[in-house]
């Protein structure tokens, strides 16, 4: 067994890492196997398994077993004989909703359910791989990205700028680096919002349970995660739901999500986050029917980027843009609206 070690150590040169994990402090022992089903979106724990049959799962660099009791600070690592699959761009001729382009950029609006860019167990049908069908030579962000500047969720609908020359990358990643972009998002959360405006703040980082989350750390656990402010306004008042604008100040991985569940408002048919259960609201079946038909029209997290505003890299005048509510969401709202009508007249 030593010998296989040595074995898979000295070929993990030539292994590609194709995820990489620490443990933290606070990790109470846990199979290697399990920790990564923690961490690993769309994995299975056969797949896990075989791998680490196979030699490809490392902890402090020493391969082990499926078994391996994961403890505070390891830092673990699954490596493949081939590159990981969103390194391997396929451009593909998928149409592409362009709002603005010239010869720098483009403005683009994404529709739900297309991935930004290609990841574990989305490797095709990306924005990405349409844009480099589209657009040749696209300036790579600093994670090698062609033409990202930001990205929204797989589920979130809405405005993303793209790059075209790499003084164009520069000039907008430094804008969204300083907060100085603009960017307001239209969402349907679970509850009444008790104030019409407010502002939320609250580092995010990984929730420690679920690695498929993020969470909200304050006081002595702050330093787990990044500073997060978004500013929300109430749009419309629904009834068991809320119509909101939330301006980011931010752009935290999923941070509108996290933050207004944080205050006890879900994000109406958010899965990830529990909002594809009813949170408020009565419990007749009727009323239960009722919800079940606004999940139909509308299967996702119930999140628009509407406005994009930055300075442009080279005429550097502020430009300001805007995409209009998508259907599904639309008609789901419009359903809430007669729903609270309706409830007002009973009353």
């Amino acid at each position: 067994m030593e010998n296989q070690s040595e074995d898979l150590e000295a070929n993990q040169d030539d292994l590609y890492e194709h995820h990489h994990f620490v443990a933290s402090s606070g990790q109470e022992p846990l199979r290697v196997d399990k920790f990564l089903m923690n961490f690993i979106e769309n994995a299975t724990r056969n797949k896990i398994q075989q791998a680490a049959k196979d030699g490809g799962v490392f902890v402090n660099d020493i391969p082990v077993k499926s078994n391996y009791k994961v403890k505070p600070n390891d830092v673990v690592r699954v490596l493949f004989a081939h590159p990981p699959y969103e390194q391997l761009l396929t451009p593909e001729n998928i149409p592409l909703d362009i709002v603005y382009e010239d010869d720098v950029l483009l403005v683009v609006n994404k529709p739900a359910g297309m991935v930004v860019h290609p990841g574990h167990g989305n490797y095709s049908g990306t924005l990405i791989n349409a844009l480099i069908y589209h657009f040749d030579n696209l300036p790579n962000n600093s994670s090698d990205r062609p033409g990202l500047v930001h990205r929204i969720d797989k589920d979130t609908s809405g405005l993303l700028v793209v790059a075209k020359t790499e003084a164009a990358m520069t000039h907008l990643a430094k804008q969204f680096f300083k907060k100085t972009s603009q960017r307001e998002y239209i969402a349907i959360v679970w509850g009444n919002v008790d104030e019409d405006e407010g502002t939320i703040e609250g580092n995010i980082g990984r929730h420690p349970k679920n690695r498929l989350q993020n969470t909200v750390f304050f006081d002595d656990e702050a330093d787990k995660g990044k500073p997060a402010v978004t500013h929300y306004k109430v749009i419309e008042r629904l009834g068991y739901v809320t119509l909101v604008s939330c301006k980011l100040e931010t752009g935290r991985t999923h941070q509108i999500r996290v933050h207004m569940k944080y205050i006890g408002h879900t994000l109406f048919n958010d899965e990830r986050y529990g909002g594809e259960r009813i949170l408020k609201g009565t419990s007749f079946t009727k009323y239960k029917q009722f919800v079940d038909n606004c999940f139909k029209i509308l299967p996702r997290q119930a999140l628009h980027a509407k406005t994009l505003g930055f300075v442009h890299p080279v005429t550097n005048e502020h430009v300001h843009f805007e995409a209009p509510v998508p259907t599904d969401m639309e008609q789901c709202i419009e359903k809430w609206k007669g729903y609270a009508k309706n409830q007002l007249l009973d009353e």
